[in-house]
């Protein structure tokens, strides 16, 4: 048996064909127990059968063969081993296996936990009483916890699934029920056997629900269930998925090849959803919208959130990744199709636009020495969890993005289609995606693509003008200012003066010159002519321009010759090469004041967001500035602000609802007087009626950020104010808004009282996380308190990935090596798998934080400069 200890795959004598699964919850002492009959086909000589299973005591095991005679033949392993390690199952037989199909019997027990994977219990009221529901969440590794399986992406079988549950209760699964027997108090529940699949798509759900339903023009039925009472909260989200299913439907020219489809709210869920075929899983976040209480950005993400699910049906359920190496696949695949439909369904959110957010997010984590490729070996299971992060997602998407923006979106959508259609209910690599569409295109798709995929990081483009020329050049891009070796072929897009006089090529080596005459029809404008790299933000790359270059974009950006994803992307590239350290805070800024028009929402939002870092940096840098700083930045927000006003304006965008929120919220994290004030009154009016027109829900965690910004020890009102609003609410949304507010206090005692609150019984174990939005004074604290609980920490939520929050929230923000050294040293004693490469990438960011930090100390000009800023009048 020690042959099989340590290994990260399954061996191949036996592959699985169908599962008959019959699972029996006990939602009150909270375990189950279960039977599994395995349909096998072994394939190779062996004693062994080794299959995956963890959390589970095994009462029995048997392997049956039908003979040629009337009697089947029943084998019974001679020794039977649960190696935990190694969440593995090994049977040993007396005598070699005979080769062919037979059935593999095991009965289990298992407990219903409370870590938010496997099979686990969630809790919800029903009229005033706690219960319990069991939910499961097997991706990417945990349908072990449930039943023993095969489980591995690319084992797949088909799915035959019976459940005892008490007899009141909804009991859901992939797919549709077609027998259920009550007998007193149970009921058995029997549905209809699945497509081929994989373990970590197989879905329960045992509870009370609600629910509303439609049909798509095709007949497939789709449901919305949630906690009793909401069913009007999921009509949003029930509409979003019927006319997507009719979108995907098209754009992948395959249907949707199951009869029904589930959606649910899980009050307790780690992830934000679970894309289960046929019955998907969310948190209510994510799946249901109050027309009185939600944001716009709560509409929005259930929009995206619904789209992106929906996606895996076909795009990770229908064709999988072979392996977790190819995880990107699914995710930044499904994540650049949700906004896609998005935009076909609500084209006013600009949602392309938004989608630079995805790709900052990508890019910021790639900027480390300490990211990984897309595609990433994985060894162990334990090593999944760690790369459900911005690399497969955003920077997945973003590449995507490239690559449509570079074959055209027609001959990219048809060589997906033949794509889907070559490995429906199969597995498929990378490099099948990268074939598909390189026979669609002609181009050398496989080529370009490695570079993205096989190595971590990216380009900065470098371009200078010299003598009526273009000078092109590459180098990895690293946050640090330290430059890599990577080289990338990059599909270079520029526009010179207008939008109608446009170049592209691939810049395959290191440097490449451009005569700019040729770019020009009219050749007097090139000693003026603004030239921007990287039209409309399609490509994964920064650029750098040479100070002549980037005067006149200053100059494009004031006279709003540029498009809002243009104007975003110079205001992000400048922002990265600050902190890297390749320009100055001085240039930054004067760039910042370019943008004192701006009106258009994505762009704000990302100076906003940049605004908050540089405060950071700069109170870390030069204290005796930073109230100069906060006045720029005021000054700066203040056109919008008195714009947008705090009420709501009949008819207005979607994107003035989610701005308003933004503007202010900043405006009250600079000290701004007026912002806070008025943030106070509307507070208290809301705490009399909450009924009131005076703080609508895009408002109001501005308001709550506002008033904990004045709340001390000495003046806790509107602290325990909000406390109180937390522990009254049912809505999750206004739990996350109130949540993510309350550690905005600039008073340390506070933020322990905050954090404290964090790990009570008042928040649920996947809420936590939303309580480490930290001010800036707070950070020691935080430190300390991380200290003093990880025990806890570890414990409650060491087994999946929010443990990863609680480092790299608290961890990140610090600007110093001495801190960086003591946190090494703290988790040096305390390190597991499943934070290694967050607690690495949490150091190397206070490192840049610690080195931009001496670098603006060093700045001959930056007092000047951002006093004039600051008394400069919009």
């Amino acid at each position: 048996m020690e042959q099989f200890k340590g290994q990260s795959r399954l061996p191949k004598f036996a592959v699985p064909k169908r599962y008959d699964i019959r699972l029996k919850p006990d939602l009150t002492a909270c375990n189950f127990a279960g039977s599994v009959a395995i349909h096998l086909h072994i394939v190779a000589d062996t004693t062994f059968i080794v299959l995956n299973a963890a959390d589970l005591s095994v009462h029995s095991a048997s392997l049956s063969f039908d003979s040629s005679s009337s009697s089947s033949k029943v084998l019974e392993p001679s020794k039977i081993e649960l190696v935990e390690a190694d969440e593995i199952l090994v049977l040993e037989f007396p005598h070699p296996l005979p080769l062919g199909i037979g059935v593999l019997n095991i009965a289990f027990q298992g407990t219903l936990n409370d870590k938010m994977k496997g099979f686990y219990r969630s809790t919800y009221e029903h009229n005033g009483e706690k219960k319990n529901m069991a939910v499961t969440q097997f991706e990417p590794a945990d349908a072990r916890r449930c039943f023993p399986c095969w489980d591995e992406p690319a084992c797949k079988a088909t799915f035959k699934i019976t459940l005892d549950v008490p007899s009141e209760l909804i009991a859901l699964s992939n797919m549709p029920i077609i027998e259920e027997k009550v007998d007193g108090h149970l009921k058995t529940v029997s549905y209809q056997e699945s497509p081929i699949m994989s373990t970590y798509l197989v879905a329960v759900v045992v509870g009370l629900f609600d629910y509303v339903e439609d049909h798509t023009s095709d007949g497939i039925k789709v449901r919305v269930y949630c906690q009793v009472g909401k069913a009007d909260q999921g009509k949003f989200a029930l509409d979003v998925a019927v006319k997507t299913l009719g979108l995907y439907k098209e754009y992948f020219a395959v249907p949707y090849s199951l009869p029904k489809l589930d959606m649910i709210a899980i009050p307790d869920f780690a992830a934000g959803a679970m894309e289960n075929y046929g019955l998907v899983t969310y948190r209510e976040t994510a799946l249901l919208y109050d027309e009185r209480h939600s944001a716009a950005a709560n509409k929005q993400r259930v929009a995206t959130v619904v789209a992106h699910e929906l996606a895996h049906q076909w795009f990770g359920n229908l064709v999988t990744m072979e392996w977790w190496t190819h995880l990107w696949l699914n995710e930044g695949f499904a994540t650049w199709v949700s906004y896609l439909a998005t935009d076909s369904l609500f084209p006013e959110w600009k949602i392309w636009t938004q989608f630079l957010d995805e790709s900052t997010e990508g890019l910021r984590l790639d900027g480390l020495a300490e990211s990984h490729p897309i595609e990433v070996e994985i060894n162990h299971a334990s090593e999944i969890d760690e790369i459900f992060d911005a690399i497969s997602y955003r920077k997945g998407a973003s590449v995507i993005r490239m690559l449509q923006s570079y074959l055209g979106a027609e001959c990219f959508q048809r060589s997906l289609a033949s794509y889907i259609k070559k490995h429906a209910c199969s597995n498929a690599k990378t490099e099948d995606l990268w074939a598909a569409l390189e026979e669609g295109s002609g181009e050398p798709v496989n080529k370009l693509m490695n570079s993205w995929t096989k190595q971590k990081g990216y380009p900065v483009v470098s371009v200078e003008i010299k003598d009526q020329t273009l000078v092109f050049e590459q180098s990895q891009f690293l946050s640090s200012g330290s430059h890599g070796d990577g080289q990338w072929i990059v599909p270079i897009t520029l526009c010179c003066g207008s939008y109608d006089t446009c170049k592209n090529f691939l810049l395959q080596t290191k440097s490449e010159t451009l005569n700019i005459k040729e770019l020009l029809s009219d050749k007097s404008n090139s000693a003026s002519a603004w030239i921007k790299l990287n039209v409309d933000q399609a490509g994964f790359y920064r650029v750098k321009y040479d100070e002549d270059l980037a005067a006149r974009l200053r100059y494009a950006i004031e006279n709003n010759y540029l498009s809002a994803t243009d104007r975003f992307g110079i205001l992000d590239d400048s922002f990265a090469l600050c902190m890297a350290r390749q320009q100055s805070l001085t240039s930054l800024l004067t760039l910042m004041g370019a943008y004192r028009e701006e009106v258009e929402y994505t762009v704000l939002s990302n100076l906003i967001s940049i605004s908050y870092k540089i405060v950071r940096i700069a109170a870390d840098a030069t204290p005796d500035l930073v109230d100069y700083v906060k006045q720029f930045f005021i000054s700066l927000f203040q056109c919008s602000a008195e714009k947008l006003g705090w009420d709501p304006k009949t008819g207005e965008s979607h994107l003035d609802a989610m701005l308003r929120g933004e503007v202010l919220n900043a405006l009250a994290l600079f000290g701004h007087d007026l912002t806070l004030n008025e943030a106070s009154r509307r507070f208290h009016a809301f705490l009399d009626d909450k009924n009131t027109p005076l703080l609508p829900p895009d408002t109001r965690k501005a308001a709550y950020v506002a008033v904990m910004r004045r709340v001390s020890n000495s003046n806790k009102l509107a602290f325990e104010s909000l406390l109180r609003l937390y522990k009254e609410t049912d809505l999750s949304q206004e739990k996350t808004r109130i949540l993510s507010s309350l550690a905005s206090s600039p008073d340390p005692n506070i933020i322990l009282e905050v954090l404290n609150f964090l790990l009570s019984s008042e928040v649920r174990s996947q809420d936590a996380v939303f309580g480490l939005a930290i001010s800036m004074e707070g950070r020691e604290t935080a430190w300390t308190w991380l200290k003093d609980n990880w025990e806890h920490i570890s414990k409650t939520w060491g087994s999946g990935f929010l443990i990863t929050r609680f480092v790299s929230a608290i961890a990140s923000p610090f600007a110093s090596f001495e801190k960086a050294k003591e946190i090494e040293e703290y988790f040096a004693s305390r390190s597991m798998p499943s934070i290694t490469r967050t607690l690495k990438q949490s150091i190397e960011r206070i490192h840049i934080n610690a080195n931009w930090v001496q670098s603006v100390q060093n700045e001959k000009h930056l007092a000047e400069a951002v006093k004039e800023l600051a008394h400069r009048k919009s």
